[in-house]
């Protein structure tokens, strides 16, 4: 990044495998730094049910890319920003919910599309100085999902079906079409993605596969 601007680190990859865990941890130790999602930018779930996506709602078609790509121009610059979050409690998006200084000169940006190359989305690719992208099986990313959909008070059919009607597919289509990352890291273990961190290991329950 030139001295004027930020430098972005995209955190990207399958959901459930820790991306968001690992986001927080590299803004919590690394000096100056702030973590954003992408996850700010999903669509109202009202606007989904009028464009009958509700079912979709995770999909890439069920974000805000442009408004994302804006964002991105502005967080480029090292100026003071308001950002967007998302509540999975409400499963809703909550403008201005974050402050960034401007003394802030590295952010890490976490979100399941950061690496997909689709149309459009393959433009974010260019604003990534350094690209993460975290994997995982499919046995193991499938029980994530589920254990995740039975955390928020689903029973046990209705988090399978949210797992296997969206989330996997969403995953497949991730893996299938995946831009190249400097780094790969891949989880060698099922454990949840609030599990604790070892400091004998930075990435936490995630080997590295390529560097």
């Amino acid at each position: 990044a030139a001295p004027s601007e930020r430098l972005l680190v995209a955190i990207a990859g399958v959901p459930a495998v820790g991306k968001t865990t690992l986001a927080r941890q590299l803004a919590k130790a690394l000096p100056n730094c702030s973590r954003v999602s992408m996850d700010g930018f999903h669509l109202d779930n009202q606007i989904l049910k009028d464009l009958d996506l509700i079912d979709r709602k995770g999909a890439p078609e069920t974000f805000d890319l442009d408004g994302f790509l804006a964002l991105l121009n502005r967080l480029k610059t090292r100026s003071a920003i308001y950002v967007p979050d998302f509540d999975r409690a409400t499963e809703r998006s909550i403008n201005c919910a974050q402050w960034i200084p401007d003394h802030h000169d590295i952010l890490v940006v976490e979100g399941n599309y950061l690496l997909l190359d689709e149309t459009g989305w393959r433009e974010l690719q260019s604003y990534w100085d350094i690209s993460v992208f975290l994997t995982a099986d499919l046995s193991i990313i499938e029980q994530r999902l589920i254990d995740r959909w039975l955390s928020f008070g689903f029973n046990d059919q209705e988090a399978h079906q949210k797992a296997h009607l969206n989330d996997i597919p969403n995953a497949k289509r991730i893996l299938d079409h995946a831009l190249a990352a400097d780094w790969v890291l891949q989880t060698d273990e099922p454990s949840t993605e609030s599990s604790t961190s070892d400091a004998s290991r930075p990435f936490g329950n995630h080997n590295i596969v390529k560097q």
